[in-house]
């Protein structure tokens, strides 16, 4: 990185270096990360201002921002909620970025400046820093966050887990047993060519159930066990991931058989309303599959009241689905445009 006489002498007066970086990381991909790792390495403390955009992503400023600091703990992070939308070279869009860098950072004494695009150049100008270009032809990490936005599962490669998971819509299907809870999201998982999560606490109850019941720690290495699952099976879904159960199901389950739930699953069941994009909850309007590991049709009617009576109790949003396979798979992809609309 070549620097001028001037610069070099401002990087020597000042007694540490505090590099900055910016943008609305709508996703953070590698060619961001490349930047940050840069002003880390070459820095005594390393910001990053970050952008609401909500014209260009639907992903909340605090969920970008919390990407990077899961990834990297030692920058400070300042949320830019107000800053300007406007882009442009012109001098008065530049000017106004300038200003609004200026206030936001006041007393903040930044040596380096880094970042790919051109208004490198005016904004460490602005702050007096040393500006830092890195990648800026994009050799290193060929993508664009607009490319990225176009099609995720195309370019995940470029993208963390932790960034990935959250630009996949988590879609979840409740209802007692025998409801097609299975059979839906399989369903829906094979049409629009993504994954869906088998239930967790299916195959746990199978191979450990004692007298057809689990203990208060079993339910809750269920709850835990099925946020694993969906954690690792979200790497490879593309734009949906459907999901049969979650941790509220767990939770009356436990409340069924203890009258009382573990905290562990209390405290996923509580996550529920924020984790899933859309809840669906199937009906018991088909068929009781009458198999030897259920408790027969009334209890499913019973157990259904339950699951949705604490649905509304958390204040959950949920869609009933009804009829045939086909009708409930039509209501669901009607609900997906919508949800992408």
């Amino acid at each position: 990185m070549a620097k001028t006489v001037g610069e070099a002498k401002i990087a020597r007066d000042r007694n540490v270096t505090l590099g900055l970086t910016l943008g609305k990381y709508a996703p953070l991909h590698r060619g961001h990360q490349l930047v940050i790792e840069r002003a880390i390495a070459e820095n005594d403390h390393t910001i990053v201002v970050i952008y609401d955009a909500p014209e260009v992503t639907p992903v909340p400023l605090e969920t970008r921002a919390g990407w990077i600091r899961t990834l990297y703990p030692s920058v400070e992070v300042i949320l830019a909620e107000d800053g300007p939308t406007v882009v442009g070279k012109t001098p008065e869009i530049t000017a106004l970025h300038d200003a609004y860098l200026r206030q936001l950072l006041t007393g903040r004494d930044i040596t380096h400046f880094y970042s790919s695009e051109f208004y490198g150049h005016h904004v460490s100008q602005a702050l007096g820093a040393i500006d830092c270009r890195v990648d800026a032809n994009r050799k290193q990490i060929p993508i664009s966050g607009t490319a990225i936005r176009k099609d995720p599962y195309r370019f995940r490669g470029y993208l963390a887990n932790i960034v990935y998971r959250d630009l996949v819509s988590k879609i979840v299907f409740l209802g007692a047993p025998s409801t097609g809870k299975t059979t839906i999201a399989r369903e829906l998982a094979k049409r629009l060519e993504t994954q869906w999560v088998p239930e967790f606490g299916r195959e746990y109850w199978e191979s450990h159930h004692v007298a057809r019941r689990l203990t208060l720690e079993q339910l809750a290495e269920i709850a835990v066990g099925h946020r694993e699952r969906e954690d690792e099976i979200i790497a490879d879904a593309n734009r949906y991931l459907f999901v049969d159960t979650d941790a509220t199901t767990t939770y009356q389950f436990s409340l069924e058989y203890h009258h009382e739930a573990h905290p562990t699953v209390a405290e996923l069941a509580g996550t529920c309303r924020e984790r899933y994009r859309l809840c669906f909850v199937c009906d018991t309007d088909i068929p009781y599959d009458d198999t030897w590991d259920r408790s027969g049709e009334v209890h499913r009617k019973v157990f259904q009241a339950k699951i949705e009576s604490d649905l509304i109790r958390r204040n959950i949003q949920f869609i009933k689905l009804s009829g045939s396979l086909e009708c409930r798979v039509s209501r669901v992809i009607e609900n997906l445009k919508l949800l992408d609309s």
